[in-house]
């Protein structure tokens, strides 16, 4: 590869990447409204539907989006492919739709949400327009306007932002001064889990609504010959990545069944779901890393000591995760006062769930190996063995434990999808990881946030003192265990 492709690639990256980043970002930001002005039931029905959608979407798109990477750029007529999918997945969605608007009500009693049918209309409407434009902002990446993907993601984020804003902060008050307002047909007359959703069907209608100019200039035009080419490849697509979507949400819809006796599952769900937002701070460092990294090991790949930088990487990447671990963990007190006092219980999982996406950090680094020999069909078999012990997790220690089961159960999945990964990869393409290394940072993490533990009921002073001080043992470790001369660094 070129180094002008190169860096045409690393750029587009991280155009794409700045989105998505934006996106997490913001999510995160409304973490203390949504903990301050809903009840923990309130967010744990959001954190439901939300999953819901996640995993209804795949279904939905089909596995369209990287089949249409495929064939454009094999076929003559890149534009019949992009005609295909969005035929196919526009009807699919709208068939969709109108199911689930014209058993809205049925849906909604069944899952004991009876007079919340307009909620299941706005869920079905959610997926039929992601779901839509899903395919169109694949066929943005194809024309490599990432520039314009960038865009419209971004305008999208900040509509759904001033969406929740006025939801949260305008129409409760103007609902009180206005009780006959219309406003009431589509949403509760004050903050509940209705207005999360209806945010986010704004902003899908806002995102749709941005693509008609793009409609506009595609010719729709059916070719059974080619779609079915394209089902038969995208379809086992969709299939495969079922299993990492589910293993990553299943256990929200899992707190309505398995929930301890005498505790309402909404509410244990909604403080399950906050302790996970707390521990996403973890995930935005892997995401940044991910649009950081990926790049660079394919630009890497089949040169002399690939594999050594590969191993290098994943040193210092699990070294600097564990520093953001217990710089997360030891000031978990301070921390805690992003969520509003209901949800605060909950902090016990941050550092449990922390750990489970320092262990999906690395397992990301260690799957370069199938996704740099080709070999990407065994990663269904790595997400699948994560599956059934997420499952078994839930169902059998959830009803012991509540939502301190379902922070294990991603813990452990993940551990097992990272041994499982690295034996794979040791028989088909070795990449010479130090781990002994890896262990030590691992390990001294771990210790280190015991030892804090010591002094929780310390002063405040001494108590942050004491942390403080573990952490800078942290780094001399870090720099001990890598050979780094304090005295050698450029600042």
């Amino acid at each position: 590869m070129s180094g002008n492709l190169l860096k045409k690639l690393a750029g587009e990256t991280a155009v794409y990447g700045l989105s998505t980043i934006l996106a997490r970002i913001i999510n995160f930001i409304f973490v203390p409204i949504y903990t301050r002005m809903l009840t923990t039931g309130s967010y744990g029905i959001a954190a439901e539907f939300l999953a819901y959608i996640a995993i209804l979407q795949v279904v939905l798109t089909l596995g369209l989006e990287t089949g249409c990477f495929n064939f454009a750029n094999k076929h003559d007529k890149p534009s019949d492919v992009f005609s295909n999918a969005l035929l196919t997945v526009g009807l699919l969605s709208l068939l969709f739709f109108v199911s689930m608007a014209i058993f809205s009500e049925d849906i909604a009693s069944m899952m004991n949400y009876t007079g919340f049918g307009y909620i299941i209309v706005y869920i079905g409407s959610i997926l039929a327009i992601d779901s839509f434009t899903a395919i169109l902002f694949a066929r943005l990446r194809y024309q490599h306007k990432a520039v314009k993907f960038a865009l419209l993601k971004t305008i999208k984020i900040l509509s759904e932002t001033a969406f929740n804003f006025l939801l949260f902060f305008w129409v409760p008050k103007y609902i009180i001064s206005n009780p006959d307002t219309f406003l009431l047909n589509f949403i509760s007359a004050t903050p509940d889990f209705t207005y999360i959703i209806f945010a986010i069907f704004l902003s899908g209608v806002v995102s749709l609504l941005l693509f008609i100019p793009d409609l506009s200039s595609i010719r729709l035009r059916f070719t059974p010959k080619l779609w079915k080419q394209m089902m038969l490849y995208s379809l086992p697509l969709m299939v495969a990545g079922l299993p990492g979507i589910i293993n990553d949400t299943i256990d929200r819809p899992l707190f309505r069944f398995f929930t301890p006796e005498g505790l309402d599952w909404s509410s244990e769900l909604g403080i399950f779901q906050a302790g996970v937002k707390i521990a996403t701070l973890m995930m935005l460092f892997i995401q940044m890393f991910r649009y950081a990294s990926e790049p660079f090991f394919f630009s890497r790949a089949g040169k002399e000591k690939s594999k050594e930088d590969y191993a290098t990487i994943m040193e210092h990447f699990t070294a600097f995760s564990i520093l953001v671990f217990l710089g997360i963990t030891l000031f978990i007190d301070v921390v805690a006062l992003i969520l509003g006092k209901d949800f605060r219980e909950g902090m016990d999982i941050v550092p449990v769930m922390l750990m489970a996406y320092v262990i999906l950090g690395m397992n990301f680094n260690v799957s370069m190996w199938y996704k740099l020999s080709g070999k990407t069909r065994y990663a269904i078999y790595i997400t699948a063995a994560g599956l059934p012990v997420t499952l078994a997790a839930n169902m059998f220690f959830m009803p012991l434990f509540s939502y301190h089961a379902a922070a294990w159960g991603h813990l452990v999945s993940y551990l097992i999808m990272l041994a499982l990964s690295v034996w794979m990869g040791n028989r088909h393409y070795p990449i010479p990881y130090n781990w002994k290394r890896i262990s030590i940072f691992i390990v001294s993490g771990v210790i280190l946030y015991a030892l804090s533990l010591l002094v929780e009921d310390a002063g405040v002073i001494q108590k942050y003192l004491v942390h403080i001080l573990l952490i800078l043992i942290y780094i001399f470790i870090y720099l001990k265990t890598e050979k780094i001369s304090i005295w050698k660094l450029k600042f």
